[in-house]
C-alpha cells in the first residue's frame, strides 16, 4: 500500500503540473480532469492518506498509528478550503465537480 501510494503520488505529478503544497490558482491554471482525477478529485490526498496510515502498520509503529488517525481529519478540512477557493477562482472547476461527484474515496466522499 505504501509503495501504491507513492506511485499515485507519481501519476498525479505527471498529469498535474500545477500540483503544488500551496492552495493557490496560477495564472492561465486549467482544471485537470484525466487520469486519476477523472476518478476522484483529490488523487493526490487519497495518496498522502494511504502513506500516512499504511506507513506505520508497516513499520509497526504504534504510536506513530495513533497520529495517523489525525491526518485523515487535516486532509478533510483542507479539502474543503481548496475546493471552495478553486470553485471561486478556477474557471470550469465548479462543472468539473458535478462530472467527478467523489473528492477522496470513490463511490463514498
Amino acid at each position: 500500500m505504501v509503495l501504491l501510494s507513492y506511485a499515485i503520488f507519481a501519476l498525479v505529478l505527471k498529469e498535474n503540473r500545477y500540483a503544488s503544497r500551496i492552495i493557490e490558482v496560477e495564472q492561465q491554471q486549467l482544471v485537470i480532469s484525466t487520469g486519476p482525477y477523472a476518478v476522484i478529485r483529490h488523487p493526490m490526498y487519497f495518496a498522502a492518506m494511504l502513506l500516512y496510515v499504511f506507513s506505520p502498520l508497516a513499520l509497526a509503529s504504534y504510536w506513530a498509528m495513533i497520529l495517523s488517525t489525525v491526518f485523515p481529519i487535516l486532509i478533510i478540512a483542507r479539502i474543503h478550503a481548496e475546493e471552495a477557493l478553486l470553485t471561486r477562482d478556477l474557471k470550469g472547476y465548479k462543472e468539473y465537480m458535478q462530472t467527478v461527484k467523489y473528492r477522496l474515496i470513490p463511490g463514498v466522499w
